[in-house]
């Protein structure tokens, strides 16, 4: 695991607003800017689970659309195996894949309708889609029989194990959950997780997961980072962050956020 195959590089991101505090929008007051990301700088290693954990709005799904190149930093830089996303675009985009919280579908047509395309996108013959979309389809525990039904008949976890599926079908060098499980029953939410452990284990697939599910994060990933207002409070294993915890017996990772920030968690994501 000494290969980088994700760096970021003091990457900024800033958006005006014209609110002036009273939650309706003047055009007569001046711009304010508004940092989602605030020169954060890190790196992944081959066949590392990196976590990054935060409550909503703290700029997770910032950081993930400036990696999938969706959007332009204001300053810093992004590599993927050495190829900067801006100006490699099309050579980086075949080595990742993204899951986001609300996966998009053709959602009239079947589940192995929806695979197949992607299948036909990437130049896959269509009966190594249907042999891999199996494979998969086994190792999330999504019960054969639904492959044929139409997505939109499907529950919440279904539909998102669907999307794990698809973007791990053209096995890529590196995979990036954004909220993977949000939502999603105990039960799905497992079997997801353990699907994430496996391909990390069984391909050696570096994967970026961000999350505000402190358990999730703890029990799957060998770093964390915790962000906080666009910015990285600390990077360690959770172990180690927890170590920084005191005066609590059995610290959890919503103890680690609590003394590293000064906040409660469940204010914070509510």
């Amino acid at each position: 695991m000494n290969e980088v195959v994700l760096e970021c590089k003091n990457l900024t991101k800033a958006f005006n607003t014209h609110s002036n505090g009273s939650g309706i929008r003047n055009f007569f007051v001046r711009k304010k800017k508004m940092f989602a990301l605030k020169n954060i700088s890190f790196s992944v290693r081959k066949g590392e689970i990196f976590g990054i954990i935060g409550p909503n709005g703290s700029g997770k799904s910032t950081l993930v659309r400036i990696i999938v190149n969706l959007l332009i930093p204001d300053s810093g830089y992004c590599m993927v195996k050495g190829m900067d996303v801006q100006k490699n675009e099309i050579e980086v985009r075949r080595l990742m894949n993204r899951v986001s919280v609300e996966a998009s579908f053709f959602k009239k047509l079947s589940v192995m309708e929806n695979l197949l395309y992607i299948g036909r996108l990437y130049n896959m013959k269509s009966d190594e889609t249907r042999k891999r979309v199996e494979e998969i389809m086994k190792k999330l525990v999504f019960p054969v029989t639904y492959l044929e039904e139409s997505v939109e008949n499907l529950s919440r976890g279904m539909q998102q194990k669907v999307a794990v599926a698809r973007a791990f079908m053209t096995q890529p060098e590196l995979l990036l959950l954004d909220e993977p499980t949000t939502g999603l029953d105990p039960v799905s939410k497992r079997h997801v997780q353990e699907f994430i452990v496996y391909v990390r284990k069984r391909f050696e697939t570096t994967i970026l997961l961000c999350s505000h599910d402190m358990a999730e994060v703890e029990k799957i990933c060998d770093r964390v980072a915790i962000i906080m207002k666009g910015e990285f409070v600390k990077v360690d294993t959770p172990e180690r962050l927890k170590i920084l915890v005191r005066g609590v017996e059995n610290p959890t990772m919503e103890d680690v956020f609590i003394q590293l920030t000064g906040r409660e968690w469940e204010k914070e994501v509510n």
